[in-house]
């Protein structure tokens, strides 16, 4: 399924949507694929279509038990988020295609990079946001399984990234708990033996300078995971940092997707 810049507010996915496909216009000289943080879901990227060139092409991870996949049992671990999305990829993206996750995203991003580098499919980049490196213990782990229901949505407001009113709407919140609760509970416990935790591509790191979830400091760790170009930026806010500065958000992702980095700034 495809969409355009004009017709994206009337884009709506095949039920069998694991992978949402929003190309621009024109020839398509490359992918940019984007894994959503932890209870998040592709319509919240969807935006993002608009930030891009017209011959980037946009594709958005859905994970299990949310939009058209909500039937679906809920996630368990980190390979029922991977590997569906690398199932579902269309044909011909991997030639050239940069792989970029936000918050838990990111360590959904990572497997999603292995695994495609062990098919002999190696993307050209991946980008991590806000997230420790994937051989590091979670230090914010949430423990959703010790919460209530009210205790998860004060836990899930601190962090942002989420409508305050979709939280407090009892019904809606009945609905969006279960899978918010499943990927933190993945989050929480998720780590990637260091002897393993490699790629062979370019990594690049961007994150808030305020982000108490993935502080700023600690972003260098992901130099490890590489022996190709690191490079490693900070903008100003929270863990959501890029949802009030989207174009400058994107004025670090662009030449990354475009495929030529600009010097990082001091992490």
């Amino acid at each position: 399924m495809s969409t355009t810049d004009q017709d994206q507010a009337d884009f709506t996915p095949a039920p069998d949507d694991v992978v949402w496909d929003l190309p621009g216009e024109g020839p398509q000289r490359t992918a940019l694929l984007v894994l959503p943080h932890a209870g998040g879901n592709a319509h919240a990227y969807a935006e993002w279509r608009a930030h891009l060139p017209a011959d980037v092409r946009l594709l958005i991870g859905q994970y299990p038990g949310r939009g058209a996949r909500f039937a679906e049992d809920l996630p368990r671990d980190i390979a029922d988020l991977a590997g569906p999305v690398v199932a579902a990829l269309p044909d011909g993206v991997t030639e050239d295609l940069v792989v970029l996750g936000h918050s838990m995203g990111s360590l959904v991003a990572f497997e999603v990079v292995r695994s495609l580098e062990a098919s002999g499919r190696p993307p050209r980049a991946l980008v991590a946001s806000a997230c420790r490196a994937p051989f590091l213990a979670n230090p914010c782990a949430v423990h959703p399984e010790r919460l209530d229901d009210d205790e998860l949505v004060a836990a899930i407001k601190e962090r942002g990234g989420t409508d305050d009113g979709i939280l407090d709407e009892p019904e809606l919140r009945e609905i969006i708990l279960p899978s918010i609760r499943a990927d933190f509970a993945i989050d929480d416990v998720y780590r990637c033996a260091e002897s393993e935790a490699r790629v062979a591509c370019p990594v690049t790191v961007i994150g808030g300078d305020a982000d108490p979830v993935a502080p700023a400091a600690s972003l260098i760790r992901w130099a490890q995971i590489t022996d190709r170009a690191f490079a490693s930026y900070v903008l100003p806010g929270g863990h959501f940092y890029f949802q009030e500065q989207l174009p400058e958000f994107f004025s670090v992702l662009g030449p990354v997707v475009g495929g030529h980095a600009a010097a990082p700034a001091a992490a």
